[in-house]
C-alpha cells in the first residue's frame, strides 16, 4: 500500500480507502461485510469511509464492529453529516449546529471510537449560515472529538468560502469527497484548482463508476443478476447514468489498454484517478473480499502518458465534464 498526505495537513491516508456506502447493512450481510473489512486491513488499507446516512445509520455500526480490536491509532476513520437520519424530523438533517453536534456524538458511539479522524459535510447546506456550520465543526475540533474537517460534493465557490472561514477559525479544512472517474470529470475545471490553492485534497468516490468501468455491463444486454444495477434499494439509481450502449461500448474498447498495462479494467480505473496529484485516496466498496484484493493492486501503479492519452481518445465524446453538475440539494 502507498500513502499520501491529505492536502497540506499532517494526516497520511492509504491511496485506496475502503467505503461502505450501499453495501454494509444493505446489500451485504454483516458477516460478509466483516470479511471485506478484514480483507481491506490485510491489504494494508488504513483509511475507512462511511456516513451516518448509509443504511440510516446502520452502516456506521457495522463498520465499528468490523474494526473493533484494531489499534485505533493505526486507522483513519472518516464519516459524514448532512442527509436525513433517524425518524427524519425537522432537525434530523442539514448542517445546523444542533444536527451537527448530535450527529457527531451518535457517530462516535456507533463507530466505537473517541474521535473521528475526518468529519465531512456530506453536501452544502443552502438553508443554514455557513458561519454556523463551520463554528460547530470548529467546536468539535477543539473538543478533540474531530481531528480534521472535510466536505463532499461542494462547488469550487463553496469550498473557497469554507476555507476562508476555516482560516479565521484556525481549524484544519483539508479535503473534498467528489465523484470522480474516467467517465465523470466534473471536478477538473474548477474544484481541483480551488482545492490546490486552499491546500485540500480529493478523496474520490465511484472510481470505477459504480462497476461500469469493470466491464461487467455489456452493450445491448441486461445487467447481470446481483449487480448494483439490479439493486432497487438505491444502487440501480446510482449506476443508471452510465448504462448507455455508447458508454458501455467505449468501456469494452478500454480492455486491450488494460491488458497492455497488465491490469484488470477495475485496476486501470482506480489507478487512473490516482494519477491526479490532487487525489489523496480512491474509495472502493466491495460485496466480496476478492473485490478488495483485486482493486487494491491499483495502489502505486503509474500509467504512462501514452496510455493516459489512449484512454482519453477511447472515451472522447462520452466523458462528463460540466462543473455545474456538482451541486447540493435544498432539504
Amino acid at each position: 500500500m502507498e500513502f499520501r498526505r491529505l492536502g497540506r495537513s499532517g494526516l497520511s491516508v492509504s491511496e485506496i480507502a475502503y467505503g461502505n456506502w450501499l453495501t454494509h447493512a444493505s446489500q451485504v450481510e454483516e458477516e460478509q461485510a466483516h470479511a471485506c473489512i478484514k480483507a481491506a486491513l490485510d491489504a494494508g488499507i488504513t483509511t475507512f469511509d462511511t456516513a451516518d446516512t448509509y443504511a440510516n445509520t446502520a452502516a456506521e455500526s457495522v463498520l465499528g464492529r468490523g474494526l473493533a480490536g484494531q489499534r485505533r491509532e493505526s486507522l483513519e476513520i472518516f464519516t459524514k453529516v448532512f442527509w436525513p437520519t433517524g425518524p427524519k424530523g425537522p432537525n434530523d438533517k442539514g448542517l445546523g449546529r444542533k444536527h451537527i453536534m448530535e450527529s457527531a456524538h451518535a457517530s462516535l458511539k456507533r463507530l466505537g471510537t473517541d474521535y473521528i479522524d475526518l468529519y465531512q459535510a456530506h453536501r452544502f447546506d443552502h438553508t443554514v449560515p455557513l458561519e454556523e456550520t463551520m463554528t460547530a465543526f470548529a467546536d468539535l475540533v477543539r473538543q478533540g472529538k474531530v481531528l480534521y474537517i472535510g466536505v463532499s460534493e461542494w462547488s469550487a465557490e463553496q469550498i473557497a468560502r469554507g476555507a476562508a472561514l476555516a482560516r479565521e477559525l484556525k481549524i484544519p479544512f483539508v479535503s473534498n469527497q467528489p465523484q470522480y472517474n474516467m467517465l465523470w470529470r466534473v471536478i477538473e475545471e474548477q474544484v481541483v484548482p480551488t482545492c490546490e490553492r486552499e491546500g485540500m485534497s480529493q478523496i474520490v468516490w465511484s472510481p470505477i463508476a459504480q462497476g461500469v468501468l469493470t466491464g461487467k455491463y455489456k452493450p445491448g444486454q441486461p445487467p447481470p443478476e446481483g449487480s448494483r444495477a439490479t439493486d432497487q434499494k438505491g444502487g440501480a439509481r446510482t449506476v443508471e447514468q452510465f448504462l448507455r450502449d455508447e458508454v458501455l461500448t467505449r468501456v469494452e474498447r478500454l480492455r486491450p489498454l488494460a491488458d497492455q498495462a497488465g491490469l484488470t479494467l477495475a485496476q486501470l480505473a482506480v489507478a487512473w484517478v490516482l494519477q491526479n496529484d490532487n487525489v489523496a485516496s480512491a474509495i472502493i466498496g466491495a460485496s466480496r473480499p476478492e473485490q478488495v484484493q483485486e482493486n487494491v493492486k491499483a495502489a502505486g501503479v503509474k500509467l504512462d502518458a501514452d496510455l493516459m492519452q489512449a484512454i482519453d481518445e477511447v472515451l472522447d465524446g462520452v466523458v462528463e465534464r460540466d462543473p455545474g453538475l456538482t451541486k447540493s440539494p435544498i432539504l
